[in-house]
């Protein structure tokens, strides 16, 4: 796979497929296993991975047989692939490989295309409940896009491989909208004014009722002395939904995943016995339930050592929120980032009184360290560069005092090589 087909990950635009051609040929060839289960189709800009992981860790503890496919993956590929939070077993990436070689060989797909129809395959195989299905990209042309969902999913939009959506909110808007389907309901996370009428006009198109959650849900944090969740009252409609619900996701970010992933549970909760006890479980037990890492993750205590997957401009400024409300002496920032989206904008914002350690992930689209630092130095960061991400990490933490913070971020795959 990883030699044969053009990975996205590795190589960026040269890999990207502009249609949905092969991935309606690849279907036809394994006989269009994903029409036969139910799915909830999750996109947007930042947060639809760990959206998609509390609502499938949800559906889990109600007692379904739950598919999640999400993308891209940071240790292992198959963390793309779960039921019930087990990776898909390496036997079945070989065998579906080989009984599909030379239909694959005449179709040509990306890896990307290849990867989702073998999700859609192994899901029906294991006659999964219901699937929660990660796009890709963008949502029009995206793989996934060819699912009729129970249930459609758009947390927010924002700047992000604007090379393919479009450089305007307003067109990276309706390239997302075009996972609403007829008569289907969507879930908007996140209220946006500039583009909200983009979302409405679709959905009137299509008959599709339409919920903003943070119009009806809200969350009220409660203060507490365990560090390893936040607990929150939860209020839909100015009553409280639910009390004291604690979720382990760290980020402060999450409070709009959390919303967003409330509403539409809420929505689905009568179809797939959801109750207030099964939110509760399900929430509080998505790490171990369905195996989420990356996100403001913990990997160190002594010193303070953190890692996060933010790599656009409204993620990395979600990120430097949460820095800038947590206490440390000095900031030990180990970046790379990669080398087809224009960084300026992430740049100018991070923090100048930092000790910057730049490094190049270990795939072709890795921006130059070199590169990155001679970058950063135009918006005054000042740094030393690394050969690769272990060296970065591994000074970073060496000179780092007991009371400093080591944050590693800007890239996915540099937080992959870390994790």
């Amino acid at each position: 796979m990883y030699s044969r087909l053009p990975m996205f990950q590795r190589i960026g635009a040269a890999a990207y497929k502009a249609n949905l051609n092969n991935t309606i040929a690849l279907c036809n060839l394994i006989n269009n296993p994903q029409n036969n289960f139910k799915t909830i189709h999750i996109a947007g800009t930042n947060g639809k991975g760990s959206t998609a992981h509390l609502i499938a860790s949800v559906l889990q503890s109600s007692g379904l047989k739950v598919g999640l496919y999400t993308s891209p993956h940071l240790k292992n590929f198959r963390e793309r692939i779960r039921i019930n939070g087990d990776k898909i077993p390496e036997d079945y990436i070989c065998s579906f490989i080989e009984k599909y070689k030379s239909g694959f060989e005449k179709i040509k797909p990306s890896f990307f295309e290849m990867t989702v129809v073998m999700a859609f395959d192994y899901f029906f195989d294991e006659k999964v409940d219901i699937a929660v299905i990660e796009v890709g990209m963008g949502g029009r042309l995206d793989s996934t896009n060819i699912i009729d969902p129970e249930l459609s999913i758009i947390t927010n939009i924002g700047f992000d491989h604007t090379q393919f959506l479009g450089e305007s909110i307003e067109k990276i808007a309706k390239e997302k909208a075009a996972i609403i389907k007829p008569e289907t309901p969507v879930v908007i996370g996140e209220t946006q004014d500039a583009i909200k009428n983009i979302f409405l006009k679709k959905t009137k198109s299509e008959n599709a009722p339409i919920i903003f959650a943070d119009e009806h849900f809200e969350l009220n944090k409660i203060e507490t002395t365990d560090k390893t969740l936040n607990t929150f009252d939860v209020w839909k409609d100015n009553r409280l939904y639910i009390e004291k619900i604690n979720i382990p996701l760290l980020g402060n970010y999450q409070t709009k995943n959390l919303i967003t992933s409330l509403q539409a549970l809420d929505l689905l909760k009568n179809d797939f016995n959801i109750d207030e006890q099964t939110i509760r479980y399900g929430i509080a037990d998505v790490i171990t339930n369905t195996g989420i890492i990356g996100r403001w993750q913990v990997l160190n205590h002594n010193p303070l050592t953190i890692c996060d997957t933010a790599h656009n401009i409204d993620g990395i400024r979600c990120v430097l929120e949460q820095i800038k409300n947590t206490y440390f002496n000095k900031l030990h920032f180990v970046l790379g980032m990669v080398n087809d989206k224009n960084i300026d904008p992430i740049l100018q914002l991070l923090p100048k009184e930092t000790k910057y350690y730049f490094c190049k992930a270990d795939i072709p689209r890795g921006l130059d360290q070199e590169i990155l630092r001679d970058k950063a130095e135009i918006f005054g960061l000042k740094g030393e560069v690394y050969n690769s991400v272990r060296d970065a990490f591994n000074t970073a933490t060496n000179n780092a005092g007991m009371k400093d913070m080591v944050f590693v971020g800007g890239s996915s795959f540099v937080v992959a090589e870390v994790i």
